[in-house]
């Protein structure tokens, strides 16, 4: 079975950056669809972005231009490089992937906590 987990996540001031990774384990990420996503207290969980098995990327309107998702395929690691972060991205942040060949996320991660003040 595919295990993932996340680390990276911290405070920090507005403006600053953040990079979050995901290890996984079980399969190897060329192999995966997967993606990061973020929930806030009192809000529903948000896609913020996705990276296919093809490598094609695709980001959520509230952060592009300012995240980056990619895959460390050496490390077998989903990474996402966060850059000028906002108050608003304050949440807390999941890894997923899908083992259907496709990009029905079903396997998350135990989330890592982003504070931007």
């Amino acid at each position: 079975d595919v295990q993932l987990v996340e680390s990276g996540g911290g405070s920090v001031q507005a403006g600053g950056s953040l990079r979050l990774s995901c290890g996984v384990s079980g399969y190897t990420i060329s192999m995966l669809c997967m993606g990061w996503f973020r929930q806030a207290p009192g809000k529903e969980r948000e896609e913020v972005a996705r990276i296919y098995r093809s490598g094609m990327t695709r980001h959520a309107d509230s952060v592009k231009g300012r995240f980056t998702i990619s895959k460390d395929y050496a490390k077998n690691t989903l990474l996402i490089q966060m850059n000028s972060l906002k108050p608003e991205d304050t949440a807390m942040y999941y890894c997923a992937t899908a083992t259907d060949g496709g990009c029905r996320f079903g396997v998350w991660g135990q989330g890592t906590q982003v504070t931007v003040s």
